[in-house]
């Protein structure tokens, strides 16, 4: 939930509030708990009484008023509302340069997807998630830092304006792998996909990739496919269509961390 009147987001979960502490504590401006909950937190407590911020005993009730959400778990930490800048030149540069895995999403759907991918971004390692402005569901939420578990603190956000225009320039400097689920090649097939096209792009070894995800309903329009570098797919039984984009996601981050 975001607080209008202060810019502030709350960030709650246990995970989410511990990774935010210890990679981030200086964006804690306001931090509350159930007294249950003081033996979890003695790090970031003890920092905001040095900073002479303050920190409050409280009961659900208020826990819940402050996240609006019942899922708080006994902690609710207030920050700046974070703020998303847009993709340079130079990150597709370094994200070439040293060969970074990542995440380009389109219309994904919604905070609760956004907050699954993160999670499954930091857990194989990859750097960075660039968020589509053509996308308004997917954001930076309550509800998208705790899905995430505390994946939130290990991966750097992007915006772009257009998926499509942003993916010509970045197919010239990494491999730009397209989730579709009528592709001709598998999953299987990336181990080799990835090499030729790094090969293409004068890389020698393993290129900086980024997965292409779309909504799971329409899926990643025209446009966006034809500036892919490949599109690939997850082959199953055919009884379901395709799997949710958070668990598609995960299925090719793993791939890549196998790379």
């Amino acid at each position: 939930m975001r607080n209008r009147l202060t810019n502030e987001l709350a960030v709650c979960g246990v995970n989410a509030v511990l990774a935010l502490g210890e990679h981030h504590p200086e964006q804690i401006n306001r931090f509350f708990l159930r007294e249950d909950r003081l033996k979890v937190f003695p790090r970031i407590c003890k920092y905001l009484a040095e900073k002479k911020y303050p920190y409050k005993i409280c009961e659900d009730e208020e826990l819940e008023r402050l996240c609006q959400s019942s899922h708080h778990q006994g902690v609710v930490a207030m920050v700046e509302e974070p703020a998303v800048p847009g993709a340079a030149e130079a990150d597709l540069e370094l994200w070439a340069a040293e060969r970074k895995t990542g995440l380009i999403l389109h219309s994904v759907g919604n905070d609760h997807n956004l907050g699954a991918i993160v999670r499954a971004a930091a857990f194989f390692d990859a750097h960075f998630v660039v968020l589509s402005g053509e996308d308004q569901n997917a954001r930076l939420s309550t509800s998208a830092y705790r899905i995430a578990e505390g994946g939130m603190e290990y991966v750097n956000f992007r915006t772009v304006k257009s998926t499509a225009a942003f993916l010509r320039a970045a197919s010239r400097r990494i491999v730009t792998i397209g989730a579709e689920p009528r592709a001709r090649l598998r999953i299987r097939d990336l181990g080799g996909l990835i090499e030729d096209r790094g090969a293409a792009l004068g890389v020698k070894g393993r290129p900086g990739i980024a997965l292409v995800v779309g909504n799971e309903e329409t899926g990643l329009p025209a446009a966006v496919k034809e500036q892919c570098s490949a599109l690939v797919r997850i082959p199953g039984t055919g009884n379901i269509e395709s799997l949710n984009v958070a668990q598609a996601a995960a299925l090719f981050l793993h791939e890549f961390f196998e790379l």
